[in-house]
């Protein structure tokens, strides 16, 4: 008889552990259906299927990657990509936008990837980087952003790396420091010419956008050179930004990333 009391006795203790644990995984759930995403905590790039249910975060062509270059198909460049930068470029205004830095752009430059051509919407800033190349993460990343008239993007990623100083960070850099939020006009000419990128050699791959709603209809083109900054500008970003503004490796599944040379 106290062997059967016992067994039922440890029966529901067990059954109201469960339920306790139920419970606390069913409020969690809850909770974060509420959150708005960010790179921390409950609001981590982990549970953005979670908290942005009619995202594509959760799909199976998602960024970023991390390159492997031994698996990539060189290709030489047959002009696929034309970048089509003037020294006139303007810049809108900037914004903290609590997830990044961000610059807007007045509607002008462009560049054309495939024969269609994609126009510079913003560029913003990831520290460190989001893609690596062989691994190898830096200590920050550069996303240029195009779209087209269909709506569909194409990305310039520029991993940077730390040694001299840049004039192009430091005239970005003298709109800092921009509270969470803020918003500042600038409509003044920036030479994004100068990071001479059609000298630079590239990894393409279709993929996603890095932040909610991680919508997959993007070109990303990776470059394999970096550009160079230097320690103080690399630190003066971050200090305006979430504190490792990254999202984590995705996998490549039966994507091809080619390496155009």
């Amino acid at each position: 008889m106290k062997t059967t009391i016992g067994l039922a006795l440890l029966a529901s203790t067990f059954l109201l552990s469960s339920c306790i644990q139920y419970d606390k995984d069913k409020h969690k759930a809850d909770y974060r259906k509420h959150l708005h995403w960010g790179y921390s905590g409950e609001t981590a790039p982990e549970y953005w299927t979670e908290i942005e249910k009619n995202s594509d975060c959760g799909g199976a062509y998602q960024s970023p990657i991390n390159i492997i270059h031994r698996r990539t198909d060189s290709m030489q460049i047959q002009g696929d990509l034309k970048i089509q930068y003037t020294p006139t470029t303007l810049l809108k205004e900037v914004e903290n936008n609590g997830h990044s830095i961000q610059f807007d752009f007045e509607e002008g430059d462009s560049i054309n990837y495939k024969n269609e051509t994609y126009y510079l919407k913003q560029i913003h800033f990831h520290e460190p980087s989001e893609h690596k190349i062989n691994g190898l993460i830096y200590p920050l990343e550069m996303h240029l952003v195009h779209m087209n008239k269909s709506g569909n993007i194409t990305v310039l990623g520029l991993l940077g790396e730390e040694g001299e100083e840049s004039q192009l960070f430091e005239f970005f850099e003298s709109f800092l420091p921009l509270k969470n939020g803020a918003v500042k006009d600038i409509h003044q000419k920036v030479d994004l010419s100068s990071l001479f990128l059609e000298d630079k050699h590239y990894y393409s791959y279709t993929g996603s956008l890095t932040t909610p709603p991680c919508s997959e209809n993007v070109n990303w083109i990776v470059f394999k050179e970096p550009i160079i900054l230097s320690v103080e500008e690399v630190i003066k970003l971050r200090d305006n930004m979430p504190l490792n503004n990254y999202r984590n490796e995705q996998p490549i599944n039966d994507r091809v990333v080619n390496y155009n040379y």
